[in-house]
């Protein structure tokens, strides 16, 4: 049962992981939070929905976007520009949507030296690489109206919430807390765990040169942080996730999420019986997965070997541009 004034409203989208949900916050202002793609069937599935609750898309007064993936801000800029709505969201994400053109080319930049610096072959590269550039049809330039930060507090749908801040998913992962509520995004999911994909910080220059620098951002220990906030700030809340249904317990969650973290780890470790690359790891480990997801279990296993790393437990060596790990001990 959803508090009063809450509604969902499940949106198809071209992906794997099926239908994302957007949530009306019925009061002052009338509010939106995440749009899904842009695409036909998911405006006109918004339309029934809101017309099922009294509305229409050009009531909506605020739009909310939790991060950057196209299934949740794609059809914002047509929704702004039907309705006049505010929309809202960080600073990053505000600068990555303002140009989604650029933005998405320096990610791919990024993630195309990421895989040949860590073995992906290069006819796998240039199917994601295409594959990529086919998926910006569902995602357009957003302009984010109204900026907010990690502890503002920002008043949708009748109820003061606070803003937080949770990276990991994504640079831009945001949460809004108040009431006994949490709309997560992406940042927590009940029955699937989110995946701590290799993005690009936004506004990062040189994109290719950073993935394959020392500096490259750690995912996983980024989003494993975030993690552990949500797990702290947790008092019963009732979570109202991107995708799949809601649910409380998201402490209890986390825990299991991070002890699964932990095991996936020591696999990855058992896996490096000799030096090896990341795109090896992942295929031994994940041996049926289709070539569209490849990018997400290097993902994965970069995230787990970077673990390892802070811990000492494994060490990187470059040979001819490409990265092998080895067990220290």
């Amino acid at each position: 049962m959803l508090p009063q004034g809450i509604h969902h409203i499940p949106l198809p989208t071209p992906f794997q992981i099926g239908d994302v949900n957007a949530w009306l916050l019925g009061g002052d202002p009338l509010t939106l939070v995440d749009a899904g793609p842009l695409m036909d069937e998911t405006e006109a599935r918004l339309e029934e929905g809101l017309a099922a609750l009294g509305a229409t898309v050009e009531d909506l007064e605020l739009i909310f976007l939790t991060h950057q993936h196209a299934d949740h801000v794609g059809l914002a800029g047509e929704l702004q520009r039907r309705s006049g709505a505010q929309v809202a969201g960080t600073a990053a994400l505000a600068a990555f949507l303002a140009d989604i053109d650029a933005g998405l080319d320096a990610d791919d930049a990024y993630s195309v030296a990421l895989m040949w610096h860590h073995g992906v072959s290069d006819r796998t590269v240039e199917t994601l690489h295409t594959i990529s550039r086919a998926f910006r049809r569902f995602v357009a330039d957003v302009p984010v109206t109204q900026v907010v930060a990690d502890g503002d507090e920002l008043l949708a749908g009748g109820r003061t919430w606070t803003v937080r801040e949770r990276p990991g998913h994504s640079p831009t992962d945001t949460v809004l807390a108040g009431d006994g509520v949490v709309l997560a995004g992406d940042h927590l999911l009940e029955k699937i765990s989110s995946n701590p994909i290799a993005h690009l910080p936004i506004g990062a220059p040189d994109p290719a040169g950073l993935a394959t620098s020392p500096q490259r951002p750690r995912t996983l220990l980024t989003y494993a942080s975030s993690l552990q906030a949500t797990a702290d700030d947790d008092h019963g809340e009732l979570i109202l996730p991107g995708h799949g249904d809601a649910f409380r317990g998201a402490a209890a969650l986390v825990e299991r999420r991070l002890d699964m973290h932990e095991r996936r780890a020591q696999k990855i470790l058992e896996a490096l019986d000799r030096p090896r690359t990341a795109a090896d790891v992942g295929r031994d480990l994940w041996r049926h997965v289709p070539v569209t997801q490849a990018y997400l279990v290097l993902s994965e296993v970069l995230g787990h070997l970077d673990l390892l790393e802070e811990r000492g437990a494994v060490l990187p060596e470059e040979r001819d541009g490409v990265v092998l790990y080895a067990r220290t001990a």
